[in-house]
């Protein structure tokens, strides 16, 4: 099989699958796509799961975790947006590293970002039990909250089931009920609940005792990392997006801008509301922005909010499991895993993998059952996640560099021209903190494996997916196209 030269007219049609080949339809436009990143990001969702813990962690100047990490993640945005208008490939990292580096690196790839997206499921509609048991009058308790994680979760893949123009529907209408909610409700918040300045924002409260605040604030940073990916989902739909290789970069960029800007002012408005810091950061007060939308706005305009939050966590799974289901899917369809035939299987009336969105309910639901052994499930899972996804993220972004130092020059209709060289070191040294300090244990006091659990979690992910790929050797078994971004004499032969 040969491979185009990077560079020329057509190469980036050429090394990805045309699209006579692709199943999908292409019935998702540009602010369809944009709506799928911004609610798989959500700024109410990880401001809402997280917001007691940053505070409580590092005070107030926790915030500016969202600047930091909202910087870091635009570069990575950069470098994906070039590469998926050269290969513009359903699934997202998989087929972007199996084309920069190789088979046995986008399989690695495709397998830790498939299990970071299912917990990430997990974690996002297991943040919405609490919510869902004030919206409905009950106790939120450990199994009421699993209950109802599995609840959403089933109702999200019902949705997804209805095909792409119901997703594209679904996203549209949680980025306009989530935007929406959230400035209607930051600026009731700032007119008639605020307590503080915004000199607040600089002082922690006594959250660092008379230590430095630097370790603190990196512990309160969760909060900014949880919120600065889900822009990569609007590669993930790549074929379904009439051109894509000018839609989906732009797409991920205007992600970044307007979610982490809603996020941004989300905190700024429930920080400037909350009366009393040094409650949250003793635990007296475990639940901080439940307690200022009841007090700023009573209970059935609490009620009221907690319906749009709602409808936050729900689009937001959603778009996770639209995610998780494509990138199985594209996996199958390069027979790289156990039960592929059935994995790639597509319905004809709606166009979806019905197989392998199943399979992105079915694993999620387990792991929230799994959860009910864990004292401390919710941040133990949103780490995890996290640490998955942005293990994945930078395996592509490696990918990019490497493939950038043998010669690749991007051919795709967004490309980063001179820059590239310089944003793609940027992003992988921003990729590289980001996963030191979301590993490294901050509670000395607890017992080794729970202060290491998010790493051993990275690590039995790692090690079965090596045991797994060495032992059925499934990464060798397609011909789909690979090493496409290396200059045509060094690209071995894929056949």
């Amino acid at each position: 099989m040969t491979t185009p030269v990077p560079g020329t007219p057509d190469s980036a049609a050429k090394t990805g699958r045309g699209e006579e080949d692709s199943e999908f339809r292409k019935d998702m436009g540009p602010w369809a796509n944009f709506a799928l990143g911004f609610t798989y990001l959500s700024p109410v969702v990880s401001t809402y799961t997280l917001f007691g813990t940053a505070l409580a962690d590092g005070g107030p100047p926790m915030i500016w975790a969202f600047v930091m990490a909202g910087c870091g993640q635009f570069l990575v945005a950069l470098v994906f947006g070039e590469v998926v208008a050269q290969y513009p490939v359903a699934g997202g990292v998989y087929p972007w590293a199996r084309r920069l580096w190789g088979k046995r690196w986008a399989w690695m790839t495709g397998w830790v970002y498939m299990w970071a997206l299912l917990v990430t499921i997990t974690s996002v509609a297991y943040g919405a039990g609490p919510y869902i048991a004030i919206l409905l009058g009950f106790d939120a308790t450990v199994h009421t909250t699993v209950l109802c994680t599995i609840g959403l979760i089933l109702v999200a893949v019902i949705i997804n089931y209805a095909g792409t123009k119901a997703l594209s529907w679904a996203a549209l209408i949680g980025f306009g009920a989530e935007l929406i909610g959230a400035l209607v409700v930051g600026i009731i918040l700032l007119v008639t609940h605020r307590f503080h300045g915004l000199g607040v924002l600089f002082d922690d409260y006594g959250a660092a005792g008379d230590g430095s605040y630097l370790p603190v604030f990196l512990g309160a940073a969760i909060i900014g990392f949880y919120q600065y990916y889900g822009f990569e989902a609007c590669g993930d739909v790549a074929e379904e997006v009439k051109n894509p290789g000018k839609v989906i970069p732009k797409a991920m960029r205007r992600t970044i801008y307007v979610g982490g800007a809603a996020a941004t002012f989300t905190c700024l408005t429930l920080l400037l509301a909350v009366v009393d810091y040094q409650a949250v950061i003793s635990g007296k007060d475990p639940d901080p922005a439940v307690r200022i939308l009841f007090d700023a706005l009573g209970e059935t305009g609490a009620r009221l909010v907690m319906a749009v939050v709602l409808i936050s966590f729900l689009s937001c799974t959603i778009s996770l499991q639209a995610a998780a289901g494509r990138l199985i899917y594209s996996y199958a369809r390069d027979e790289m895993i156990i039960g592929h035939r059935l994995l790639r299987k597509f319905s004809p009336t709606r166009a979806v993998p019905e197989y392998a969105l199943l399979v992105a309910a079915v694993i999620p639901a387990l792991i929230a059952v799994g959860s009910l052994i864990s004292t401390d499930a919710l941040t133990k899972i949103v780490s995890f996640a996290i640490l998955g996804i942005y293990a994945s993220f930078q395996m592509v972004v490696l990918a990019a560099l490497r493939a950038r130092v043998k010669g690749w020059k991007p051919s795709g209709e967004y490309r980063l021209g001179r820059w590239g060289l310089l944003v793609n070191i940027g992003a992988l040294a921003y990729g590289i903190f980001a996963i030191v300090t979301i590993a490294w244990p901050r509670t000395p006091e607890a017992a080794w494996y729970d202060n290491w659990i998010v790493l051993l979690g990275g690590g039995v992910v790692v090690g079965v997916g090596l045991l797994y790929m060495f032992t059925t050797h499934h990464y060798g078994r397609s011909d789909a196209p690979s090493d496409n971004a290396i200059p045509d004499e060094e690209v071995p032969e894929t056949r």
